[in-house]
């Protein structure tokens, strides 16, 4: 159990260790992980940036990822979206939906922060928790394509399916805690209150310093 994002990420820094001093650089699953990939930022003597995807939705049930899209529109599916008969018409309606969300934080998170390079750099990206995985391996695939040296995949906390398709997409993968009753991130945070844009943009007007 964590008291919050910041103790996941102490604790998760403690576990990184043998990348400091290699100048990492922390990209941030927005919203939720950004205050941890500052607080890892800081804690590696690294650089920080955001990374941006969106989770695929089923038809009818919002909270049960299917996939996910990153900002370059390409989109990522679960196994499980093969087995769902999904129509061709649904499929690019809710691209084009998580699409506009990530086109707008896009507009408005780089007015503060430019996009970091991240080309043969040591690029460790973060997230609070993986339930499916789907954004994970979205932004595993982004970051990927841009040719860093090598892809390191933090979090505090997974379920075992979600674990084991991120460990085929990174270099190394750094899990805190895999439990056997994993039903939700949010049952293994006492503070797991959502974070805002407003939120988000407040912190990026500080980044760590790269």
């Amino acid at each position: 159990m964590y008291l919050n994002r910041l103790d996941a990420a102490q604790q998760l820094a403690k576990a990184l260790q043998k990348y400091r001093g290699q100048h990492p650089l922390v990209l941030a699953i927005a919203r939720g992980a950004v205050p941890m990939g500052l607080a890892l930022a800081k804690a590696l003597d690294g650089s920080f940036d955001v990374v941006l995807v969106r989770k695929l939705c089923a038809p009818l049930q919002p909270e049960l990822a299917i996939g996910s899209v990153d900002e370059t529109g390409l989109a990522t599916w679960l196994p499980k979206a093969a087995t769902m008969g999904l129509e061709a018409n649904f499929i690019r309606a809710e691209i084009q939906r998580q699409m506009k969300t990530l086109k707008a934080r896009q507009k408005q998170y780089r007015q503060v922060l430019p996009r970091a390079d991240v080309k043969d750099r040591l690029v460790i990206v973060v997230d609070d928790g993986l339930a499916t995985g789907a954004t994970m391996l979205s932004a595993l695939r982004a970051t990927r394509q841009q040719e860093p040296l090598r892809l390191v995949c933090a979090v505090p906390v997974a379920s075992h399916g979600a674990l084991r398709q991120v460990q085929a997409l990174a270099d190394d993968t750094v899990c805190l805690s895999v439990p056997d009753d994993f039903m939700a991130v949010g049952q293994f945070y006492r503070d797991f209150q959502p974070v805002s844009d407003a939120q988000v943009l407040a912190l990026l007007t500080a980044p760590a310093k790269s």
